[in-house]
This record gives structure tokens, sequence and C-alpha cells, in this order.
């Protein structure tokens, strides 16, 4: 079962590998790790995306919440929380092909923020969905490269009452 770990936690340097560290001694493959400070300064959010047996992620977040720098774990349930995902794309798009691509970003909301005579750079904020749809389409015209962030995530304040 596919899982969202957030953990907020006092920033200081090396917090964030003590935290992963004890996903990794369980054997938890990492899918996405993103870390960033929130609205205080002196905390950061770190969003985890995991698979595996719920009982053993049980024991691990248990772990988590012991590390002294870590101030709170949730499980965050898809369906009661925002997810969101960025990604930069580069794609081969030729004069011809040019028009096809940005039609594509436009569906997708999706910013040209770099063009050269045979290139576009995409930058796309959404979900890790409309992420892969996007990346569907435009694999046929040949994606250079590509960076995304992995998943960040909050609760629904509506699903907390």
């Amino acid at each position: 079962m596919r899982h969202i770990i957030s953990v907020l936690v006092r920033n200081h340097p090396g917090v964030l590998s003590h935290v992963v560290g004890l996903f990794t001694r369980r054997s938890y493959n990492i899918e996405s790790l993103a870390a960033g400070v929130t609205e205080h300064p002196e905390i950061t959010r770190i969003t985890i995306v995991v698979t595996g047996d719920e009982h053993v992620l049980d024991q691990v977040m248990k772990q988590v919440n012991k590390l002294v720098d870590v101030l709170k774990v949730g499980d965050l349930k898809y369906r009661q929380a925002i997810t969101r995902e960025l990604a930069i794309i580069t794609v081969k798009a030729g004069p011809k092909s040019r028009h096809e691509v940005i039609e594509i970003a436009n569906v997708f909301g999706a910013k040209v923020v770099d063009m050269s005579e045979d290139t576009i750079t995409l930058e796309l904020s959404g979900t890790e969905r409309a992420l892969q749809n996007m990346v569907r389409l435009l694999n046929p015209f040949s994606i250079e490269e590509m960076a995304r962030t992995g998943t960040i995530a909050l609760s629904m304040k509506s699903s907390e009452q």
C-alpha cells in the first residue's frame, strides 16, 4: 500500500538524514522525498512517499516520532490530502511540432519557460497523475530532460474536523 508521510522537524543540519535513515534501515523504498521550510523558519516539513506493509510502516513512524528533533509525524491519506508535484520538462519541438507541444502544455496548465529553435521547456505543477499524463503525451516528441520535485502534501482542513 502507498503512503504519504508528513514529518515536521526542527530545522537543523542532519535531521533529514536521521529521518530517512529509519526508513532505509527498515528496507522501505522511498518513492518520493521533499523537504522545505514551513511558515515558521525554524520548522521543516518532510514529505515522504513510500510503499509497504502497514505494520512495518507503523513501527517506523513510531521510531521517527521518538527522534529528538521530530515535532509531529502523520500518515496522510490521499483522499484527505492536497498533493502537488512540480516538473520542468525540455521537449524537442521544431517549427512543425511546436504548436502541438504548446497545445498539450495548455491543456494541463503548464507554462512555457524557455524556447529555442528546436526545444521547448515547460513547467507544470499538479498532481502526480496530471504530470504522468502530460509526460505520456509529450513522449512522442522526445523528452530531452526532466526534473521533478517529488510529492508535497498537506491534509485538507475539512477532513480534520
